[in-house]
């Protein structure tokens, strides 16, 4: 039988001591690591199929093309998670990289065994029902098994994080549902003190639901408690 490949992280970001140690970690938990130390070797990497990673883990200052400039090029065209790292640490900086498409966010000096933790939460697949079973709320359909979304039969362009979060609210049509659940389902960790991220993916959702159709399920908050995904009124 022949091993499952492992998954290839790329890394950008121009501390080259702190890449270096992330990268000895993440390969002996058996990830294949690539680094660069520049927004432009990072996209060059992500635009072709032969080099594009599984994973993204991104820093948000670096010369030149910024972490925050080269995640919006990304976005623009791909999928795959990103994990945005800062030295700063400012809850605008991780609203703003929530805001641009980043999967999750972590403040820089952070511990290798917490990046790790996050990657694998992005990288598992989400929990669900059988993966033979459609989901079907409204117009709007759900396929665990190629982890895909569709409006009138037309895929939504969603981030990794983005759609575990539509699977979660969508598994509970109408219940409301916690952010620590949302948290936990949806970008694989436990909810932190003042922490937005949910709120940030779900925002974005709302947005490429109503987009896609008047017709969608819309999301509703309830405040202090979390929220709830409504069939739009026929």
């Amino acid at each position: 039988m022949n091993a499952r490949p492992a998954n290839t992280i790329l890394i950008a970001d121009d501390d080259r001591e702190l890449c270096s140690l992330l990268a000895d970690y993440l390969r002996h938990e058996g990830f294949s690591v690539d680094i660069v130390h520049d927004g432009s070797s990072a996209l060059n990497r992500v635009a072709n199929a032969a080099t594009r990673p599984d994973l993204l883990i991104l820093d948000v200052m670096m010369p030149g093309r910024d972490g925050l400039e080269t995640l919006r090029d990304v976005r623009a065209k791909h999928g795959l998670p990103v994990i945005m790292l800062s030295a700063r640490g400012e809850p605008v900086d991780r609203v703003i990289g929530l805001e641009l498409g980043a999967d999750d966010y972590l403040a820089k000096p952070c511990l290798p065994r917490e990046l790790l933790a996050r990657v694998r939460a992005r990288l598992r697949p989400a929990a669900g029902p059988a993966l033979s079973e459609s989901i079907q709320v409204g117009n709007l359909r759900l396929e665990p098994a190629q982890r895909r979304a569709l409006i009138d039969d037309v895929p939504l362009e969603l981030t990794g994080a983005e759609y575990s979060l539509l699977l979660a609210l969508s598994t509970r049509v109408g219940q409301v549902v916690d952010k620590a659940l949302l948290t936990r389902e949806g970008l694989g960790r436990e909810i932190e003190r003042f922490d937005r991220s949910v709120d940030v993916h779900v925002s974005r959702l709302r947005k490429k639901l109503s987009d896609a159709s008047r017709e969608a399920p819309g999301i509703e908050s309830v405040r202090g408690l979390g929220y709830q995904l409504i069939v739009a009124a026929t």
